[in-house]
């Protein structure tokens, strides 16, 4: 049988095909998109489809709709309108689809040995008789149980799978829907597709949106608008703010859903009166935020009455004594710092780079610990707690341990009634604590704790709604002392000169030809250039000069995540450079993995106890259990292959997420195309 020529496209607008998946050149599971070859009966050659699917797998059949079509540069392919994937009946194609890490715990070597075993019969044995593969050599109960297990949800994914995709979603959070409303999914999405953006990570409301769409949901019903309200205020959330005021949400909200301002008006009422959003002092908040900001100012309140714990200190005697025990003599206006912390019962610390901040954090440490008091030292961030337990010596907690999270409660277990032992809690880079997480850490310290706040104001806010570090100072409602003299040896540094000249908003100073420093800045012609020599950089030049490991110890900080300079772009330039040959490979959420590979975390997990920002290596890749393990602050983390889209490549990330670490070098790349994102703070917190 011969392929129809182009020009008979017309004459047979549309033709069926149907044959086996033989391989995936590509198939994006955010979308559906997927490029097929496949064999077909009559065809010598594999034929290329492409079409769109929720879910494909080697070995399965399809049965397509379409029309064969010339594509310029990938020549005769056939474009499917409608594609319908079911189940191979042949052995060779039952084995590709059991061995392609479909179903958790089955790989190629698994599923060679249950088709030998059971031959075209094999998914009727896993479905109704699961107890004979214990017949077969290595399986026992257990694992029949988990196989049994995987391969029914994998059942129901697939029916999810299949009826989003018949509305119009071709979507990879099938697992995570599955996970979040079990078998009644289909029915709950039904009902109410805009619960889908509130409830599950990683689907936002234009996604439920089209869901609606395609269920008949009318684009100017009152479960649209206060969906649209909702999600707005939460876009806006994400930007930093903590509320908004009536008539920017109704902007937002009517160009977000194009339908008249009369209806968003009323979902607003609606959406007050049910307690989903609150109005005060002329703002409207999301709940959650409302009551986490009142509660810190309600807390901190409640803290600053009476005195510190430790008592009145004579610091005419405490200064000198910490001077001779640490060796280092103490400046006036870190003498005068010191004296106001020590009288103050809440406070906050705040100053640039090389100003002596932990200078001062251990000498009111020493002081405080000769006087028996219980200090506990906290940070947002893994890796800024282990920085300050580097600087202190004394143990430090991400607030997220200190709390004490409990995954099967959903909740911190540290609260009002169950509150933190500790004098005194010492929070360093509080830039970076958000109103939320502020508020779950002020009502776990009981009334006689002391309270100091570490950080530098000028530096990125946090990426959760709220400027806590900043509205304190501006408050002031709490002694504040803040540390502006650049000492001596920190001059000797470069990088911090440079960055008290841009927060002055003068330029930085390059070195002189052949100089060695700390700081050096390379020009360039363009963006194109500028990703050349930044790749070099890190690749060959930096680790050829100085000896640095180009994975482990420099880190590309860049300003935002698309273009040519972005952190997509730069991961893959710098993965294929640094880990091209690495396997296994696995390819989730348009992104490929290897062992060796450096990834990030971008969302908080707290079952895995890992958080927004960490930092690890993958160390492992099981492609027979679909697991890959990554090794985080020396623990070792296991992920399903379904849940990656919580990871991303970390060869380059943006400062933002960098916030409150340090890396031996740093290379940051600034173009014009990044003119929208330039803010002064954001090249001085790089």
């Amino acid at each position: 049988m011969s392929h129809p020529s182009p020009s008979h496209a017309a004459d047979h607008p549309h033709e069926r095909l149907s044959g086996i998946i033989e391989r995936l050149t590509f198939h994006s599971e955010s979308t559906g998109f997927c490029v097929l070859r496949v064999k077909v009966r009559g065809h010598r050659d594999l034929v290329t489809v492409v079409g769109s699917a929720a879910a494909v797998s080697p070995g399965e059949t399809i049965e397509a709709l379409g029309q064969w079509v010339q594509d310029a540069k990938h020549g005769l392919q056939f474009r499917a309108e409608r594609l319908q994937v079911i189940l191979p009946g042949t052995r060779e194609g039952i084995e590709k689809y059991l061995g392609s890490g479909l179903v958790r715990g089955i790989g190629p070597h698994f599923a060679r040995t249950l088709v030998n075993a059971f031959g075209e019969a094999v998914f009727e044995v896993i479905e109704q008789s699961p107890e004979r593969l214990e017949e077969l050599p290595g399986i026992g109960r257990k694992r029949r149980e988990q196989l049994s297990t995987a391969w029914a949800e994998q059942q129901v994914v697939r029916e999810i799978m299949v009826f989003l995709q018949s509305h119009g979603v071709g979507t990879a959070r099938a697992v995570r829907i599955y996970k979040t409303y079990g078998e009644a999914a289909i029915l709950t999405v039904s009902e109410n597709p805009y619960r889908l953006a509130l409830d599950i990570w990683g689907i936002g409301f234009k996604t439920a949106d089209t869901l609606a769409q395609s269920l008949g949901i009318p684009r100017d019903s009152p479960l649209r608008a206060r969906a649209g309200v909702r999600h707005a205020l939460q876009v806006w959330s994400e930007q930093g703010h903590c509320a908004s005021e009536p008539e920017a949400l109704l902007t937002q909200a009517s160009q977000l859903l194009e339908i008249p301002a009369p209806i968003i008006e009323q979902a607003i009422e609606d959406e007050v009166q049910a307690e989903h959003l609150i109005r005060d002092q002329g703002l409207l908040y999301l709940t959650p935020l409302y009551r986490a900001e009142q509660g810190c100012a309600v807390q901190l309140q409640r803290l600053l009455q009476g005195t510190p714990p430790w008592g009145q200190i004579d610091v005419s005697r405490a200064l000198p004594w910490v001077e001779i025990q640490t060796g280092l003599t103490l400046a006036p206006s870190q003498r005068a710092a010191l004296t106001t912390l020590l009288s103050s019962k809440v406070a906050v610390l705040t100053g640039g780079p090389g100003v002596g901040k932990t200078t001062l954090v251990n000498s009111l440490l020493r002081i405080l610990q000769a006087k028996q008091v219980e200090v506990q030292l906290a940070a947002p961030t893994g890796r800024a707690a282990k920085r300050l337990q580097e600087t202190t010596g004394c143990e430090a907690k991400t607030v997220h341990r200190l709390l004490e999270f409990d995954p099967s409660a959903y909740r911190f277990k540290r609260d009002a009634e169950y509150p933190l032992e500790a004098e005194l809690l010492v929070l360093d880079e509080a830039s970076m604590l958000d109103t939320v997480l502020m508020n779950q850490l002020l009502r776990a310290l009981p009334d006689e704790t002391a309270l100091l706040l570490v950080g530098d104001v000028d530096q990125l806010p946090s990426v959760g709604p709220g400027r806590v570090l900043a509205d304190l100072i501006a408050s002031g409602a709490i002694p504040t002392v803040r540390l502006t003299e650049v000492f001596r040896q920190a001059l000797s540094s470069r990088i911090i000169v440079n960055a008290h000249r841009i927060h002055s908003g003068e330029r930085p100073i390059a070195p002189a030809k052949g100089e060695t420093s700390d700081f050096y800045l390379i020009e360039a012609a363009d963006a194109d250039n500028l990703a050349e020599k930044l790749v070099a950089s890190v690749t060959q030049r930096i680790p050829k000069r100085f000896g640095f490991d180009p994975r482990a110890d420099i880190q590309v900080l860049t300003p935002m995540n698309r273009g040519a300079l972005g952190t997509q772009a730069l991961n893959l330039a710098l993965q294929q450079r640094l880990n091209p040959d690495a396997q296994p490979r696995l390819q989730r959420f348009g992104t490929t993995y290897a062992p060796g590979d450096k990834v990030i975390q971008r969302v908080n997990n707290y079952d895995k106890e890992v958080f927004n920002g960490d930092i690890g290596q993958i160390t492992r890749i099981d492609a027979e259990a679909g697991l890959v393990v990554v090794e985080i602050d020396g623990r070792a983390v296991e992920y399903e292959a379904s849940a990656l889209d919580e990871l991303g490549l970390a060869y380059a990330i943006s400062i933002h997420k960098a916030q409150g670490s340090e890396y031996p070098v740093v290379v940051i790349p600034l173009a014009m195309q990044h003119y929208a994102l330039l803010e002064r703070n954001l090249l001085y917190t790089g």
